[in-house]
């Protein structure tokens, strides 16, 4: 049973990580219909960001974890730079299949020029939560593990309640549903895309936190299957939705962690621990067959 909590509150862990990204993931698509592929690849600028700024932070007597204002302005900066250079040129002149293909273009360009400023080497991230393990019940709770998991649903909980109560949101919202009939109301389309952009960045940054405190290295290709996981978890939660992203990071992160504590136990050795990237990818095969507008996604007809 202790081993089953334990595996339990890992999985929220990293499902509340994949939650983040997928919520980057969700927003951007929800808005202009893209998928940013280039996305996984801001929470390695956030990684890189703190590998420098974490001990500078420190230096100046403050906790380490404070480093991640700095990480939101390099993700926001590099997310708000890669719209305006390489994706707004395109929505304008472009159909959805070269907007595609400058996202993977992108995704790429970011880690080949990370591998060239930083080596291809891992840098190792400083402690950032300096949290004592707490004891409940005879299981041994990691205090960086509930840290984590308590910034991400306040941070997924602020997210929505922006989405829903500002007028920001509402704009967003509105150009989510119908762009042309925004525009007659007077709302601003690039700006709202913008905001998205900066915003979904923003929680790249966080995710970028909340990783390194688990895993305290940083590689050029981190985020390429952290994104891959983020997108089937949009996927499945229904990709556009909010509170989809959310449950669909919390349901990957579940299955990735009890898949790899028992998945050996369970065939008896036939398969290991190292095939639940599989199981995951697979789900997404499963959603895509089944139901392809995700849990919370409603399956509306084309016309023709």
């Amino acid at each position: 049973m202790a081993v089953f909590v334990q595996q339990l509150l890992n999985g929220l862990k990293i499902g509340s990580v994949y939650a983040l990204v997928a919520l980057g993931y969700t927003m951007v698509y929800g808005i202009i219909k893209l998928i940013n592929f280039a996305h996984g690849d801001f929470i390695m600028v956030g990684a890189y960001t703190l590998v420098f700024t974490i001990p500078l932070m420190v230096a100046s007597g403050m906790p380490a974890w404070t480093a991640v204002i700095f990480a939101v302005v390099a993700c926001v900066a590099v997310g708000v730079g890669v719209e305006k250079v390489a994706y707004k040129p395109v929505r304008e002149k472009g159909n959805r299949m070269s907007a595609l293909i400058t996202a993977v273009a992108m995704s790429l360009f970011l880690e080949n020029l990370a591998q060239v400023l930083f080596g291809a080497s891992p840098k190792t991230v400083s402690n950032i939560f300096k949290i004592s393990n707490i004891t409940v019940g005879g299981v041994t709770l990691n205090g960086n593990t509930i840290i984590t998991i308590i910034i991400g649903v306040v941070v997924m909980l602020v997210l929505q309640a922006f989405v829903q109560n500002t007028k920001m949101g509402r704009a967003m919202r509105a150009v989510s549903e119908d762009r042309e009939a925004s525009i007659l109301a007077g709302i601003k389309v690039n700006q709202t895309i913008t905001l998205t952009f900066a915003i979904g960045s923003g929680l790249a940054a966080i995710a970028s936190l909340m990783y390194c405190a688990a895993y305290p290295q940083a590689m050029p290709t981190m985020g390429s299957m952290l994104g891959l996981k983020a997108f089937v978890a949009a996927v499945l939660g229904g990709i556009g939705i909010v509170p989809g992203a959310m449950i669909g990071g919390l349901v990957i992160g579940l299955v990735e962690s009890l898949s790899k504590a028992y998945l050996t136990t369970l065939t008896g050795g036939v398969l290991t621990s190292a095939f639940s990237d599989a199981i995951v990818f697979g789900i997404l095969i499963v959603v895509l067959l089944i139901k392809p507008a995700g849990i919370l996604g409603k399956d509306v007809g084309e016309k023709v």
